[in-house]
This record gives structure tokens, sequence and C-alpha cells, in this order.
């Protein structure tokens, strides 16, 4: 059986019995804050409580990493959407402790492609379009460091209005302690 199977026939019942009811909210952040932070699984209820969060109360934006590498990517127009549209007046960016984007190499990742079938040619041919799969595919070695690259794109940004506030933390992924990198930027 399919992982979908089970989530399908899990999901009928849980529309069946109106489970859906305790988590309607607005759209709209309660908190006005929007948080880019990492796809870690020990992230999902923790970041959440060791931020007072409750349903609602921020956008929150996940990815590997936390990093936001392009400017003018999907990350970057979340948290300008989140702002524009949706009211959020501060943004979190929140690397964590322990991060699997930690000292990954894209040769790591390119072997275990190739172990599963992936054509190494066609990802040869990329490099004559351009495509640096290398950098692609390349982690970080300090969390703080990749904070700061995330926040540096994030003030620098030519759409971010002034009266936004930008933050960067870490979270230990197993007290929740936050600590801060950076606080209170916003566009000079």
């Amino acid at each position: 059986m399919s992982k979908l199977d089970s989530i399908l026939a899990f999901n009928e019942h849980f529309v069946e019995d109106k489970q859906y009811e305790r988590f309607v909210v607005s759209k709209f952040p309660q908190k006005k804050i929007v948080i880019l932070t990492c796809m870690d699984t020990r992230l999902i209820e923790l970041l959440h409580s060791a931020m007072d969060l409750k349903n609602g109360d921020a956008k929150i934006i996940k990815n590997a990493g936390a990093v936001i590498s392009h400017p003018f990517g999907s990350i970057m127009r979340s948290i300008l959407v989140a702002i524009y549209e949706l009211g959020a007046e501060e943004v979190f960016i929140i690397g964590h402790h322990g991060c699997g984007m930690t000292g990954l190499s894209s040769s790591s990742v390119l072997n275990k492609a190739e172990e599963r079938g992936i054509n190494m040619d066609q990802i040869k041919s990329l490099q004559y379009a351009g495509v640096d799969i290398d950098s692609f595919l390349t982690g970080f070695e300090d969390v703080s460091d990749s904070v700061k690259h995330s926040l540096d794109m994030v003030v620098n940004h030519p759409l971010l209005p002034p009266d936004v506030l930008v933050h960067g933390l870490v979270i230990d992924p197993e007290t929740g302690k936050l600590d801060i990198v950076q606080r209170d930027l916003s566009p000079s």
C-alpha cells in the first residue's frame, strides 16, 4: 500500500468528523510575522512551541537550510507576498544547529542520484547551459554565516519596505533555545 493511500484513508475520516474545525483561522498572520526556517522534521512542532506560536500566528516558509539562494527566487517572493499582501511586519530567518545542509557537498548528492538511476551525462550537459550544479547542491559550513547570508538577501532587497524589521536566529533542535545572530535590521 502506498503512503498516499493511507493518508487519503485517514483524510476521509478527518473531513467526515470535521476535525478541521479546530484549525480554522484567517489567512493573515495574527502576530504579523513571516518566518523562513529549515524543513528539518525536528522543527515542525518545536519551533512553534519555542516561539509561542499558535496556528495562524505566522506565515512559515520552509526549505533546506533556511537558505535564500536567489534574490528573485520563490523564497524571496513568498516573503514579499507575506509583507505586502498578508500584513507581515517582521521577517525571521531561523537556521538550526545540526542542519543537514552543514557540510553538504554536491558530490555526495550526485553520487546518490547516480546510484538511483540518474544519467550523469545529462547532468554534465547542464554546465553547457550555464547551470552551476555544484553551487546548486552545496550546503554551508556554518549555520550563523548562512543565516547572515539570507539576512543580507532580505535586507538589501529593493522591494523590502524600510519599516520592516528583519531578524536572524539559530534554534537548538534538541532544546528549542533561540540564539540571536542579528536583530532589528532594516533596509538602509
